[in-house]
Formats: C-alpha cells, sequence, structure tokens
C-alpha cells in the first residue's frame, strides 16, 4: 500500500499555526515536539496528527512564500480530503480563518481552499461519489 505519511513544512509561529491545523483536525494531537539544530540555526519542531498521518511542522524558516496567485516554482497547496466539508469550513471560520477560495462547482465533489498563518494553501475536498472518473472529472 502507498499512501503519505506526512508533510514536512517551515511555518513562521508553530503556536499559530496549529491552531489552524486542529480546527481543520479536531482528531488530531501533538505527537511529539522538540528543539534541535537544523544545518547551524536553532529550531523547534512538532508533529501534529494521528497514528498513520502527520504535520511536521518546523520554525527555524527566513523570507516568503511564493504568491499563490502569481507563477513562481514552488508549491501550491497541499489537499485534504474530508468527509464534511461544510463542518471543517466551520471549524477553520470559527477560529479566524475564512474561505480564501472555493473550487469550482462538481456535481461529484465540493472544495474549498484556506490559507494558514505561514501563507500555505491548504485544500479541503469532500467527495460525493466513489468513482475515480466521476471524482476526478474537471467538467461542471
Amino acid at each position: 500500500m502507498l499512501y503519505l505519511e506526512h508533510v514536512n513544512i517551515v511555518v513562521k509561529d508553530i503556536p499559530a499555526s496549529l491552531i489552524f491545523y486542529q480546527a481543520a483536525f479536531p482528531h488530531w494531537r501533538v505527537r511529539c515536539e522538540g528543539s534541535g539544530e537544523w544545518y547551524g540555526k536553532p529550531r523547534n519542531w512538532l508533529h501534529f496528527g494521528d497514528d498513520y498521518q502527520y504535520l511536521a511542522l518546523s520554525d527555524h524558516g527566513e523570507g516568503t512564500l511564493r504568491d499563490n496567485k502569481q507563477h513562481q516554482v514552488g508549491l501550491a497547496h497541499f489537499g485534504y480530503v474530508v468527509q464534511n466539508l461544510n463542518a471543517v469550513i466551520e471549524r477553520l471560520t470559527k477560529a479566524g480563518f475564512p474561505v480564501d477560495t472555493y473550487g469550482t462547482p462538481n456535481p461529484h465533489r465540493q472544495n474549498a481552499y484556506f490559507v494558514d498563518p505561514t501563507g500555505y494553501e491548504v485544500e479541503f475536498i469532500e467527495y460525493f461519489s466513489d468513482v475515480p472518473s466521476e471524482r476526478n472529472n474537471n467538467q461542471t
């Protein structure tokens, strides 16, 4: 079996990022955390997830992320399949994170994009079909 175990992202502020991701994934927990050095620079790190998947957050970054509305090379977004998109939207909105944009209407799915405190775009998608050709259809 092949699956994505974790995404390792460098964030501006771990506690602020944790507020966002705890609202998105209330069933996840802090698995472990610590501090150390990464190529000569001190950093704090934290793993937030469940027993099978997690986000690795580190706070040692410098500079800015690519502008998602432009065309620079880099991470555009990462996406999570959820069972109830409206519940995710409600939790994130209540935590102070409005929907950045909605996906194109499609009878087989709905999706919404949010921007976390560091500026990463995160997509949440709910599918209404188990048929791959319908789920992956970009036609409305």
